[in-house]
């Protein structure tokens, strides 16, 4: 998707492309809101997994945003220069579906219904087509993809061990 220039959604959010300098900052925010997001869902071996993870994830994430592997990732900063989302996107890692794939958006939860998934989204995948994987039983996410012209395609998978083999289901958007 490029370099995005930064953006600010109501004034309250700057959204950038990630940097190294804030694998940090990314891996703290996506462990705060998989807390935030799958406590209804998630069972507390994995919230515990998460939190011991975190020095791998941060490494990770470091090397990821080192990486020019066509993968994007998004950061968004509240007013107090605090992070408070993020988002990644880029090319399809399914074999089925080799176009564009937002591999996910994450907000705390102190930001839902400030706009800011949307300006996420908006940045991370624009109007193209692309495809996503979501847990069933999250309401609130699929309200949010169809709202923006997701459907579901019909493909279900377990997710893996770490998430304790949980249902998830793909939409796509076609446009």
């Amino acid at each position: 998707m490029g370099l995005q220039s930064p953006s600010s959604t109501r004034t309250q959010f700057v959204i950038r492309e990630a940097t190294v300098d804030d694998a940090e900052a990314y891996a703290r925010t996506h462990v705060a809101a998989l807390h935030e997001t799958y406590a209804h869902i998630m069972p507390q071996q994995f919230h515990e997994h998460y939190d011991a993870e975190l020095p791998v994830m941060i490494r990770n994430r470091r090397a990821s945003l080192a990486d020019d592997d066509g993968v994007t990732s998004w950061v968004a900063f509240d007013a107090s220069g605090a992070p408070a989302g993020i988002a990644k996107s880029g090319p399809g890692r399914d074999d089925d579906r080799p176009d564009f794939e937002l591999h996910h958006i994450y907000t705390l939860a102190s930001t839902h219904g400030s706009g800011l998934g949307q300006r996420l989204l908006d940045i991370a995948i624009g109007s193209s087509p692309a495809y996503l994987w979501i847990l069933n039983d999250n309401p609130r996410a699929e309200r949010f993809y169809r709202r923006n012209g997701f459907e579901p395609d019909g493909i279900t998978a377990l997710c893996g061990p770490v998430w304790h083999s949980k249902p998830m289901f793909r939409m796509h958007r076609l446009q």
